[in-house]
């Protein structure tokens, strides 16, 4: 099987984002139209669109939108780039944790300050376009790099993940769960386990269909039963994905990831991290300086709309947690695998990024 598409772009700088509904996975394939920046600001807040590199895409495309509507109404060239920047604030801002959304939607700005000053809103559409479109495109090679350099180092036997970071989470095969697919493809035989990751269920939701889809063994848990199985011994190693990752290398991920981290240093399992290199943030030196989203409390209280507390009762619900660089084996990204994770290590891998 083919791997999934997180969302595409239909039609010219005139056309419209498209973003798979993840949030109606696995009962239904749906596919929303994106003809306006507040649909894609609320696809990423509402996690239809979700995983680090694809909101980044997914804020890269929305620019082109915003471009769109300064076309749609006839803003003059001045009006129609304030438009824009308005909305790239608005697109940048969604989601606070991922640093690939700003990232995108900064590179993206970028591209326009070669244009003239009295460019009109189609040529700013066109420019976006192309770079929304380079975005995506780098996003496909680096997972494959990705999951190169990770089937290279992942040992040999059955892993654990968290979350979702395939083909769903980004513009290509994934990261984590990228190198799991390509040490498959390579002959490499084993079973995945996936946490469920509450209180959304990513891991079950997504993962597992990803893995079904592509005919790979899944067992799904509850997060509470990775302890247990870590110490069964039938787990070679935990891989999981990032969504900002320090200087030092600490690294912000799913909620859950921090305790799994806990979990396999505990029981002598390695822990890998897979992300591009876009994922770091190396104005930050550590993990204490990540702003970590909190969600409305629906989302524990009353997971997938089903009620499973009492009325009145109140919710602690961060996004994400933060796992300290030295739990973590290596982290791998399409420049290499970094190892022992350090700032030395980082800068020489990233090159100086």
């Amino acid at each position: 099987m083919t791997a999934p598409v997180a969302l595409r772009w239909a039609g010219d700088a005139a056309g419209h984002l498209e973003i798979l509904d993840q949030t109606k996975l696995p009962a239904r394939l749906e596919w929303l139209a994106c003809r306006d920046v507040e649909t894609v600001v609320e696809a990423i807040k509402s996690l239809r669109v979700r995983g680090a590199p694809a909101i980044g895409i997914a804020g890269a495309y929305g620019l082109v939108v915003a471009a769109a509507e300064a076309v749609r109404a006839g803003l003059p060239p001045d009006e129609a780039l304030a438009h824009v920047l308005a909305r790239g604030e608005e697109l940048a801002s969604a989601r606070p944790t991922a640093v690939n959304l700003r990232w995108a939607v900064e590179r993206s700005l970028g591209k326009l300050a070669a244009l003239a000053a009295d460019a009109p809103a189609a040529a700013l559409a066109q420019a976006l376009l192309a770079e929304a479109r380079a975005i995506h495109a780098e996003d496909e090679r680096l997972c494959a790099a990705i999951g190169r350099h990770g089937a290279a180092v992942l040992p040999a036997g059955n892993v654990l993940t968290h979350c979702n970071t395939g083909a769903l989470a980004t513009g290509g095969i994934g990261t984590a769960l990228g190198v799991i697919t390509t040490a498959w493809e390579r002959g490499r035989r084993f079973e995945v386990f996936a946490d469920e990751t509450r209180p959304l269920f990513q891991g079950a939701r997504l993962t597992a269909w990803e893995l079904v889809e592509r005919g790979i063994p899944v067992t799904v848990l509850c997060d509470s039963a990775a302890g247990h199985l870590l110490a069964t011994g039938r787990i070679a190693a935990c891989i999981v994905g990032a969504d900002r990752i320090t200087a030092n290398g600490d690294t912000a991920n799913k909620i859950g990831t921090y305790s799994l981290a806990v979990l396999a240093a505990a029981h002598g399992v390695p822990f890998y991290v897979a992300a591009p290199s876009s994922t770091f943030d190396l104005a930050l030196a550590t993990g204490a300086d990540i702003p970590i989203e909190e969600r409305g409390p629906a989302e524990v209280l009353a997971p997938l709309g089903v009620p499973a507390a009492p009325a009145g009762a109140k919710a602690f619900n961060p996004a994400f947690d933060v796992t300290p660089a030295r739990l973590i084996r290596a982290i791998i990204t399409e420049h290499g695998v970094i190892d022992p994770v350090t700032s030395a290590r980082i800068a020489a891998v990233l090159g100086g990024r």
